[in-house]
């Protein structure tokens, strides 16, 4: 059995720069995405105080919660999926705190 190590090595690059740049892509995208639903929101209210809408603030809440619950199972089933090296787990982290 030939023990490769230069192609380990390659193998754990490739998986940390994948995940800088999976977790620097990702952060951007949030805070698009965040800008965006909070300007909706704003409107929202906006609109409710002009008396244009009327909005059940008691389902809106509850509508949010169970988004935020299901994105969280979300990424831990595409976690689970990802092969499980810890070179891309390190890459994605860098890459988030730096996005």
């Amino acid at each position: 059995m030939d023990f490769n190590v230069s192609g380990m090595f390659g193998d754990v690059g490739v998986g940390a720069i994948v995940g800088f740049i999976t977790g620097y892509a990702l952060k951007k995208l949030m805070k698009i995405a965040m800008a965006i639903i909070g300007a909706y929101v704003l409107s929202l209210f906006y609109l409710q105080k002009k008396g244009v809408i009327t909005i059940n603030t008691d389902k809106l809440f509850n509508l949010t919660g169970s988004l935020t619950q299901q994105v969280v199972s979300l990424g831990q089933k595409v976690v689970g999926i990802l092969p499980g090296t810890s070179a891309f787990v390190a890459g994605f982290y860098l890459g988030f705190k730096k996005g």
